[in-house]
């Protein structure tokens, strides 16, 4: 519960609050008003709600809508005119955040908060972050791939970052759990729409950038994707960067006046002896480390959790047990074979991180190398294309065309769509478990790898605008080992 004095006090502290319209049709004492609930969503309203009208395309009919419903107040950047009092403010979202904390009950301030961004590798740094912290704290996380408030139940998360009310609320859920610590993933878009506004994490910690969520309903240019990056550095007590990444001088010269740790080759904290599943390290985290997770850039992850982890409290023993135990769903997962040939599963659904995977794969594994690859259907058509060509480049590869989320096309028509930038014989088998089958069955010792791409932990196949349960590649890879 919050008090309407509590809210307006939050909004002034910010200078956020303009003014209370309230049309004349009230004449509220309204130091006696209480509100037991906040949304931004106008079909979860009640009697005692404050509703937020937040968005480019939100329309006056869902205020109409949730009055029916018995809504009495809400929030917006204008005065809709429909009846009821407004609490008028100059920037929705940023109030959105602020009175989400309070009605939570400052959730943030009960917890040690560790965020993660960057272009690629949040999900695994946070869930080596999550199991690091496990070994003796009580973490939750909110991750892209899995969100867990208990440490017991897991689930998928809508977004790689809440809304502001519902990350609020699932904090307070965390610290009603009796956690001690909250992962999480920050994305550019977190920032560009605000649903951290307000939040100062403990450690933030800046992976990689390159490229992307550039667009109209995005950001406009790379420059307000990195400065909306940058952001979560300002916002962090403590920061973590790898020296490695692009435009690192930027950020250098940034965070020159906070607590930070810098990783990679332009700093103390390295990783020497790279093998596939283990490395030392030099620094504050120097020793030797076992990893489940091939390939340089995971190890790179990991010692970011660590450097993060350090500062949070975990020792150099729960940083290896961490490390060691972390297995990501769907991300270069590593199963091996009665033959000893390794079976690599893994996420990669587009040109660029199909390359990465199989310069990975080919690193260690210098044998026989099989591929199971479809391209979703109606949806990132360019990707077929990008297969192709990259493929054409791997005639030591033998390629299985699949079925992956092939909605209302044809998978075997997206298979030829691929296979037309191929220039040596491949393989199409519609069913995906059978050709995970097939694939599997042309290796024969351990150099040998089978790479299912594409899928990672999904357990279901998009068919007809459904979607449809399928084991996951991993299960069914399990089946034929």
């Amino acid at each position: 519960m919050i008090k309407i004095e509590t809210v307006l006090n939050i909004l002034k502290k910010d200078g956020l609050f303009r003014e209370i319209i309230d049309q004349g049709y009230y004449h509220y004492n309204y130091s006696e008003v209480v509100f037991d609930s906040i949304s931004y969503d106008s079909r979860k309203v009640k009697e005692g709600t404050l509703f937020f009208a937040k968005g480019a395309a939100f329309k006056k009919e869902y205020l109409i809508s949730a009055i029916s419903q018995g809504l009495a107040w809400y929030v917006a950047e204008k005065d809709y005119e429909v009846g009821i009092p407004v609490i008028i403010v100059n920037d929705i979202k940023k109030a959105m955040s602020l009175i989400a904390m309070g009605f939570y009950g400052n959730p943030q301030e009960k917890l040690k908060i560790l965020a993660f961004t960057g272009t690629k590798g949040k999900t695994t740094a946070a869930y080596f972050a999550y199991n690091i912290l496990a070994q003796h704290h009580r973490p939750a996380m909110l991750s892209t791939m899995n969100t867990t408030l208990d440490g017991k139940t897991f689930f998928k998360s809508a977004l790689t970052t809440p809304e502001s009310i519902d990350l609020f609320d699932m904090m307070a859920q965390a610290v009603k759990n009796g956690r001690t610590h909250l992962i999480m993933e920050v994305s550019s878009q977190a920032y560009l729409v605000k649903r951290v506004y307000g939040l100062t994490f403990d450690v933030g910690v800046f992976l990689n950038i390159s490229p992307d969520h550039i667009g109209p309903i995005e950001h406009p240019s790379f420059e307000d994707y990195f400065y909306h990056k940058r952001l979560l550095m300002k916002n962090s007590r403590a920061v973590v960067i790898n020296s490695d990444m692009d435009h690192f001088s930027v950020l250098k010269e940034q965070v020159e006046h906070q607590e930070h740790d810098f990783y990679g080759t332009h700093s103390s904290n390295q990783i020497e002896n790279s093998k596939a599943f283990s490395f030392s390290a030099t620094g504050k985290l120097a020793g030797d480390y076992d990893i489940q997770l091939i390939g340089h850039f995971n190890q790179e992850n990991a010692v970011a959790a660590g450097l993060a982890c350090l500062r949070l409290g975990a020792s150099l023993e729960d940083i290896k047990k961490g490390i060691a135990a972390t297995r990501v769903p769907g991300r270069m997962e590593v199963l091996t074979q009665k033959n000893g040939a390794k079976v690599f599963i893994d996420y990669a659904h587009n040109g660029d991180s199909l390359k990465k995977l199989i310069n990975v794969v080919e690193t260690h594994q210098t044998g026989k190398i099989a591929l199971v690859l479809g391209s979703t259907g109606n949806k990132g058509e360019s990707r077929r294309k990008d297969f192709g060509l990259l493929l054409d480049q791997h005639p030591e590869i033998q390629v299985f065309l699949t079925a992956d989320d092939p909605n209302y096309e044809d998978p075997m028509a997206i298979a030829d769509e691929i296979s037309n930038y191929i220039n040596h014989p491949v393989e199409k088998i519609a069913d995906r478990e059978q050709a995970i089958q097939v694939a599997m069955a042309v290796t024969s010792q351990e150099l040998d790898a089978v790479i299912i791409a594409g899928k990672g932990a999904d357990c279901y196949q998009i068919v007809q605008g459904k979607k449809e349960d399928y084991p996951g590649d991993a299960a069914i890879a399990e089946r034929y080992l």
